[in-house]
């Protein structure tokens, strides 16, 4: 009995699990039923058994989204493109060549930066905004974006030559010659068709191919495949634009026959005027003539380049292609050159007025010149001057042009009583670029005596030793540290009461007007440096016997005094008889003749700064 149940229960189990789903339950035999056998047998009513659910796939939105484009395929596209663009339009032509040396810079025609390689990818399908009333064609490339029971992501459709497209799972859809702005109803309707609640977004990917061909002399003439929203322009830079040769003014475009339009692109380029630039369609024919007479400007302009002129254009004309003149320029006048004036060749100053009515020739240079860094005269220069110290109103004050001094004086109230107009310090930037100028020249020609100085001595020996090179570099070093103040000194009398009134100011003057000082200052080789109250009537020698006398070291004969009002008295022995002065600084240097180099190292200085500058730069080395 056993035995003969089996084969049913296996045959039974056998059945459930090779059926699937609901099927399963349907073509399982049923569980807890008697079982019909031979009537030989006694079969016994098997025990229930459990049947496990059935399992119920979730629900999934059909994805009808097609494969991603090849990288492959789009990195060789873009390679072709830039094989395209490369062209010889990025060479300069033989004027371009000329005024490049003339000048002195790399001059390019006014436009060539656009032609530039990898500028812009003027051959990739127009990115432009699609207008709502643009009508699909064939060849149109559509993308749509779905979700909802049915989604798409990324769905590209290209329209066929009967303007359908075949939507998986939905079918065909005729939109050729749908407007762009009822192409999502038109496409939506369709899908409604076979699925509710979902979400549409169509767009176009990809514009069909236009065919034009680009003659003359353009940088790579040929038949070119553009979208079709591109223009004339679009496809005259798919082209790589005008060749050297070719025009930047006389772009021609024909269609059967016909010309539709001559398009100037200094239209576009300077006034942002499109106009002309007019849709292309299959089939047209675009031709760049030859280029015009140019001309180059150059010089204090808003834009630098080299420019293609219409008939009867002057010089003016030019000028304006270029931007204007700019900030710094002299518009008073510009300097032109004619290369090929054969006698009259040269450069040739005209006017403002003048350059509005001549004719601007082929192969001239126009250059502006520029005001910037010419010194005006002194009559003409607007002035801020600081003034401080003893006047009744210190600050800062705007003159007008050849203000003098007397007028900032009385501009600042009047000096104090407390003034000392003798010690009166006047610094200028001009001078002081000029005294830096001077004395780096003189430093370097001491430097070059002092180096040469071993070549040529008795003691060639002796002048060549580490210590003396070494001293050599050490004191040129500290000269070069020091800044001249550019300090203008004045002789006036000790008791002046006024400041030198005539005195015509510049820019950036400053004045200080210190008070009457009341000591006197001895320094080097005395025991007591140190300053001494003035009295009126002593000697410089009384105030260097105050400060101990000089020492055995000290030079009598090169004793020298700073006045206050920035002179030097250095009379030698006689100096130690003047008269001391308020201010005054008086300096005892050592005996320079006790060294071979420090006495060559004063003949040198001497010869080059002047007595008393060289003994007030040089002795404050021996300290």
């Amino acid at each position: 009995m056993t035995l003969r149940k089996r084969p049913l229960i296996a045959a039974a189990v056998s059945a459930a699990m090779f059926a699937g789903g609901p099927a399963a339950a349907q073509l399982a035999l049923p569980v807890g039923q008697p079982q019909q056998t031979d009537s030989d047998f006694d079969v016994a009513t098997p025990a229930p058994a459990d049947v496990p659910p059935a399992a119920i796939a979730p629900f999934e939105p059909v994805n009808i989204d097609t494969p991603p484009l090849s990288s492959q395929a789009t990195t060789a596209d873009r390679a072709k493109v830039e094989e395209t663009r490369r062209s010889d339009s990025a060479l300069p032509s033989e004027f371009e060549r000329f005024v490049s040396t003339l000048s002195g810079k790399e001059l390019r025609r006014f436009g060539a930066e656009l032609l530039l390689p990898g500028a812009r990818d003027f051959s990739a399908p127009s990115t432009a905004a699609i207008p709502p009333d643009y009508r699909l064609n064939p060849g149109d490339e559509i993308r749509l974006a779905l979700a909802g029971p049915v989604q798409a992501t990324n769905l590209r459709l290209t329209i066929d030559s009967e303007g359908r497209i075949f939507i998986p799972r939905i079918g065909a859809v005729l939109v050729g010659g749908v407007r762009y702005g009822d192409a999502r109803e038109v496409i939506g309707e369709a899908v409604s068709r076979q699925y509710r609640s979902f979400d549409l977004e169509v767009t176009v990917a990809k514009l069909h191919g236009v065919t034009v061909f680009v003659t003359g002399f353009a940088a790579t003439p040929g038949s070119y495949t553009v979208g079709s929203l591109s223009t004339l322009v679009n496809a005259v830079l798919a082209a790589g634009g005008p060749a050297p040769g070719g025009s930047f003014r006389s772009i021609q475009l024909r269609r059967g026959g016909q010309l539709i339009s001559d398009f100037d692109l200094y239209d576009l380029l300077l006034k942002g005027d499109r106009s002309g630039d007019v849709v292309v369609q299959n089939g047209d024919v675009i031709y760049i003539a030859p280029a015009g007479e140019q001309v180059a400007v150059t010089g204090s302009v808003n834009h630098e380049a080299i420019f293609e002129l219409g008939p009867n254009e002057t010089l003016a004309d030019a000028l304006l292609y270029a931007g204007g003149v700019n900030t710094l320029a002299d518009r008073r006048r510009l300097m032109v050159l004619d290369p090929l004036g054969g006698a009259e060749a040269g450069w040739r100053e005209y006017t403002a007025a003048e350059a509005q009515a001549t004719p601007a020739k082929r192969g001239s240079v126009i250059k502006v010149l520029t005001d910037a860094g010419i010194a005006q005269p002194l009559r003409q220069q607007s002035i801020l001057v600081t003034i401080s110290g003893e006047v009744a109103h210190p600050g800062r004050y705007f003159f007008a042009p050849g203000t003098d001094l007397a007028q900032v004086v009385a501009k600042a109230g009047g000096m104090t009583a407390e003034a000392f107009p003798y010690a009166s310090v006047i610094t200028r930037e001009s001078v002081r670029r000029q005294q830096r100028a001077s004395f780096d020249r003189a430093v370097d020609d001491m430097e070059m005596l002092l180096t040469a100085q071993p070549l040529t001595s008795a003691n060639r020996a002796e002048m060549v030793q580490p210590g003396n090179v070494a001293m050599i570099q050490s004191v040129v070093e500290q000269m070069r540290k020091r800044e001249p103040t550019g300090r203008l000194v004045f002789d006036l009398p000790v008791d002046a009461q006024t400041l030198p009134g005539e005195l015509v100011l510049e820019n950036n003057d400053t004045i200080y007007v210190p008070p009457r000082p009341v000591t006197v200052g001895v320094f080097g080789a005395v025991p007591s440096p140190a300053s001494f109250a003035y009295a009126d009537g002593r000697r410089i020698r009384d105030f260097i016997a105050m400060a101990g006398g000089i020492q055995k070291l000290g030079d009598d004969d090169e004793v020298f005094v700073v006045r206050a009002n920035g002179t030097v008295l250095s009379k030698g022995g006689k100096t130690l008889n003047a008269p001391a002065l308020p201010g005054d600084l008086i300096y005892v240097p050592v005996d320079a003749n006790r060294g071979a180099f420090w006495a060559r190292l004063r003949d040198i200085t001497s010869s080059l700064f002047g007595g008393g500058v060289a003994a007030a730069s040089v002795y404050t080395l021996l300290k």
